[in-house]
């Protein structure tokens, strides 16, 4: 929730062509306590200013000579993607206030105005201003939280599937190949069971990150819960990529991991689908994945199968 404290560090910016006027603005707000304010006589540097500092409110001059405040807000819309401005225009013409309103202005005050009128409004528009950014961060991080492993950070499920689809899509256009790893850790139980949980969710963080390391920056690592993961890896160049991709993560994730004064060594089994031989939608790609895993287990873990499933044919796909 909002409080005092924070709208009075806000960061606020000036902009009056006259530097008289805007000095006194500023020693006003000085005054009062705010403690993030800063001035400018020179339009031309707002849009920058505002850039690099992201101000939660900025205190406008609407009638300067070159740039007027009209030009600065239409300059200022291309930097918030949610249109709003936080502007508060200031001007000596009161017949402007409708105009600078319907250009973006969230409050407006005639020159000369009343002091403690003006300190009101801003503490006012400072506090709406800062509730609005609170509610967007609090909306952003339930987005993040339900795209992702609340543990490791990675894609979810949900997430997931949608990457496979699109990486599809994509090899579809470009007639090539895609592929998704799906890993299990050998023995993890056994960890968490002789060291203790909090053991294994730091084992589950550090594999989270080694397998990051792996893949491009393109593929999506996904937990699916426990200690399993999968990759969309976003283009193969068939079999022989695929494999040498898995002996790799099997290779990286085996290296020993020092957990507090514990050093723990863990080893994984993977496997491989690739699309469009092993399954044409998302479902039956990841169902490849899980048989070509379930072999690889079965031939004394440590190690990756490709899957030999094959695709159903194209009248069954449609």
């Amino acid at each position: 929730m909002v409080n005092t404290a924070d709208i009075l560090n806000a960061k606020i910016l000036i902009v009056d062509d006259q530097e008289a006027s805007a000095d006194t603005l500023k020693a006003l707000l000085d005054a009062t306590g705010y403690a993030n304010v800063t001035a400018t006589t020179n339009p031309y540097q707002v849009r920058e200013l505002h850039l690099q500092h992201h101000y939660s409110l900025i205190l406008l001059d609407l009638q300067m000579p070159g740039m007027s405040g009209f030009d600065v807000m239409h300059d200022l819309h291309a930097l918030e993607p949610e249109d709003y401005l936080p502007v508060f225009a200031l001007t000596g013409e009161p017949s402007f206030k409708l105009q600078a309103l319907k250009a973006g202005a969230k409050d407006f005050i005639a020159k000369p105005y009343d002091a403690e009128e003006v300190l009101t409004r801003i503490h006012n528009m400072l506090e709406v201003r800062l509730l609005h950014l609170e509610a967007r961060h609090a909306a952003n991080t339930l987005e993040v939280l339900a795209l992702h492993d609340p543990l490791t950070g990675l894609a979810n499920r949900r997430l997931l599937t949608d990457r496979i689809s699109a990486a599809m899509a994509n090899a579809r256009r470009n007639k090539s190949d895609m592929a998704v790893a799906y890993l299990d850790l050998d023995g993890f139980k056994e960890i968490n069971d002789t060291l203790g949980h909090g053991v294994g969710d730091e084992l589950l963080k550090m594999v989270a990150e080694r397998l990051v390391t792996v893949v491009r920056e393109e593929d999506t690592v996904a937990r699916l819960g426990g200690d399993e993961f999968m990759i969309a890896l976003w283009h193969v160049s068939g079999e022989g990529d695929a494999a040498t991709v898995a002996a790799k993560l099997i290779k990286t994730i085996s290296q020993p991991y020092a957990i507090d004064d514990h050093i723990v060594s863990v080893t994984t089994s993977a496997g491989v689908g690739i699309f469009p031989a092993h399954g044409a939608d998302a479902d039956t790609l990841i169902k490849s994945a899980d048989s070509a895993l379930y072999e690889a287990k079965r031939a004394g873990k440590n190690a990756f199968r490709i899957s030999e499933r094959a695709a159903p044919p194209a009248a069954a796909r449609s």
